[in-house]
């Protein structure tokens, strides 16, 4: 029997300058995805993401420690509380990516997942932290992750994270997919040009060697004043044959909704089973320093 999971993802373009003051850019873009939100409740979305850092510009454009006041904690910071109130009242699993602080001067790249109740499951803190032109100077603002790969039990599916340049790492999506991860969610800023051809090779690809649905988030526009590349949108799902189910259009805000039926899950693994042929015994040369 089909089991039947209607999620959703959000990309949207910056909602305000990013000269304004931070709070009023995190209002902005708070205000801007929770319409979004509203509408995937419209549409009986059950588990929705949003874009890396949803809350404000891809400041990694410059290294600059006006940005460092972004940070709020998780789950006590004021865009986790609302995410849960929100899940609560449509009955909706959340993924909240988020500039997180955890003491101060100690900030991760991160996403809180809130239950269908509102509950706070807990948080994945991305592990690869890229540092490297046209604009990705990750390092001067994110320590790497040290929560490891976690599932989250969900009340609709097991589901995990993995944001943006932890995509190019084929062992975290495969940790995932040991963990019993049956969606995986990248929320993701990405600009056209050398990658771009990745977007819908690499995460696909994932899909099919773990079996497992993927949701794909990158933001739309392009981000003044740094203008590093046309954040060229495109979010998807795919389901684990690594086939498209829904994708978003290249340069408007909107919601990408797709059903994952996760009995396929089942079904591609009983076809082709990687599983039970892994032979990890024979794969130490993979954590060689």
């Amino acid at each position: 029997m089909p089991r039947l999971v209607k999620c959703g993802l959000i990309q949207t373009s910056m909602a305000c300058a990013s000269s304004e003051p931070l709070a009023v850019i995190r209002e902005a873009n708070v205000a801007k995805t929770v319409g979004f939100v509203e509408q995937a409740a419209a549409a009986g979305v059950q588990i929705l993401c949003m874009q890396e850092i949803f809350t404000g510009p891809y400041f990694c454009a410059e290294q600059n420690p006006r940005w460092f006041d972004a940070v709020e904690r998780i789950p006590d910071g004021p865009t986790t509380q609302l995410m849960q109130e929100l899940a609560r009242r449509h009955r909706m699993v959340i993924v909240v990516p988020l500039y997180e602080e955890d003491t101060t001067g100690v900030y991760y790249n991160t996403a809180a997942v809130i239950d269908a109740d509102g509950r706070y499951l807990g948080k994945y803190r991305k592990n690869h932290i890229p540092h490297c032109a046209p604009g990705f100077w990750e390092k001067f603002y994110f320590r790497p992750g040290n929560l490891g790969y976690p599932v989250f039990d969900t009340a609709y599916s097991r589901i995990g994270v993995y944001i943006c340049y932890d995509r190019h790492f084929p062992e975290g999506a495969r940790a995932l997919g040991l963990a019993g991860a049956e969606i995986v969610f990248n929320p993701s800023a990405t600009v056209a040009g050398l990658s771009e051809y990745l977007w819908k090779l690499e995460q696909p690809a994932h899909a099919v060697a773990n079996a497992y649905f993927v949701g794909a988030i990158n933001r739309v526009g392009t981000e003044a004043p740094w203008n590093i590349g046309e954040f060229y949108g495109q979010s998807y799902f795919c389901d684990p044959r690594g086939q498209f189910l829904a994708v978003g259009s290249r340069d408007r805000s909107e919601l990408v909704t797709a059903e994952l039926d996760l009995e396929r899950i089942r079904e591609v693994r009983n076809v082709w089973a990687f599983y039970r042929d892994r032979r990890p015994d024979s794969y130490g040369a993979l954590i060689a320093p």
